[in-house]
């Protein structure tokens, strides 16, 4: 960990030997059905970084905007069905380049690209964008669409990368520039749902018939060009990138129950339990492994299974520290901004009266 990292983090790494709690700074207000809130990103203001703008996505109810200070700005709604029977907008994960947010539109199979100042966003989204992964309107209903969501600069170029529901595929995307934005798809991973074990015996990940492992969260590591996904029920997922493509995937830690025998539940639509499990998952992350964000040289990932955050040194995966936030259950994302914000927002899974989001100033 460099120097400024250490410094700025410090209050998330002491060494009390018990995992620290940190209290919110703020909290922001709680959303209920059909919002639901999912996925923070931060813009900086270029201008004036204390006028910077906090985003979260909130599923069929939008795209929210915060103030630092976790005041509702604005909302902007997520489309509506386009016909009778179809599907509406739903948001679910969001990340920021630039003066741009780019959002997973996973009702519709789409990503939307918005314009951030310190008013809140404006869609510039093409109106002609095609969906992600479906080749029909009719198959953008069955909802194997656009999930999980990263922005990032590769060799020069502006991208996108977006998970698939239900599925192990993960696709690149290129920005197409003009008086409105889209996307272009120019390749797709998919990740394995069968893992040979340490015993020699094949481990395939429990889920709904139909349903594979599905990855949501992710952050590009411009600096190295490597994307970090984390596929929920298996770990986190290291993945050279460039910019027409991706590299060899390196699994670099495991959910506790990885290669732990499982079965389907149809009549509580759960998997649950078929046996002991064998050790040969991870120590840290309990599934799901969700949130994934980068400060420095450090790879912070949401533990979600058990409410946690895990940070690990991003060159070894070396975990660090593992701590808490008060009152913050379940968290799906979360983003970091070191610097003159120095700020960490994180999901709120699980309130009495909704979801939202908690910001940390340290």
């Amino acid at each position: 960990m460099s120097p400024s990292t250490a410094l700025a983090l410090l209050p998330l790494f002491l060494t009390a030997p018990a995992t620290p709690v940190i209290t919110p700074t703020v909290v922001t207000q709680s959303f209920e059905e059909p919002a639901d809130a999912d996925d923070p990103a931060i813009w900086v203001n270029p201008r004036n970084a204390s006028r910077s703008v906090v985003l979260g996505t909130l599923k069929e109810g939008g795209l929210a905007a915060f103030d630092l200070n976790g005041r509702t700005i604005a909302v902007h709604p997520a489309p509506p069905p386009p016909a009778p029977g179809a599907k509406p907008g739903r948001f679910n994960n969001v990340d920021v380049l630039g003066d741009l947010a780019f959002v997973s539109d996973r009702g519709r199979d789409r990503v939307r690209v918005f314009q951030v100042d310190e008013r809140g966003v404006r869609d510039v989204t093409n109106p002609a964008a095609k969906p992600v992964f479906s080749e029909t309107e009719e198959e953008v209903d069955d909802q194997h669409t656009a999930y999980g969501l990263a922005a990032g600069k590769v060799d020069g170029k502006d991208v996108v990368v977006t998970s698939r529901r239900n599925e192990t595929t993960i696709a690149l995307l290129q920005i197409v520039k003009g008086a409105r934005y889209d996307t272009k798809k120019v390749s797709t991973l998919d990740l394995p749902s069968t893992f040979t074990l340490p015993d020699g015996k094949q481990w395939t990940v429990c889920g709904e018939p139909g349903e594979g492992p599905q990855v949501e969260g992710m952050v590009i590591d411009e600096r190295t060009n490597t994307l970090y996904a984390a596929q929920e029920d298996v770990g986190i997922w290291r993945i050279p990138l460039r910019a027409n493509g991706f590299g060899k995937p390196q699994l670099v830690d495991k959910v506790r129950t990885w290669g732990a025998p499982q079965r389907y539940n149809p009549e509580t639509e759960e998997c649950e339990a078929d046996g002991p499990n064998p050790g040969f998952g991870g120590r840290w992350l309990e599934a799901d492994a969700e949130g994934l964000t980068i400060a420095d040289d450090v790879l912070l990932a949401s533990s979600q299974g058990d409410s946690r955050f895990v940070a690990y040194r991003k060159a070894d995966m070396k975990p660090l520290r593992d701590f808490r936030v008060k009152d913050v259950e379940h968290s799906d994302g979360a983003d970091i901004v070191l610097g003159e914000l120095n700020l960490l927002v994180v999901h709120d899974g699980e309130r009495p009266d909704g979801t939202g989001f908690a910001f940390i100033r340290f």
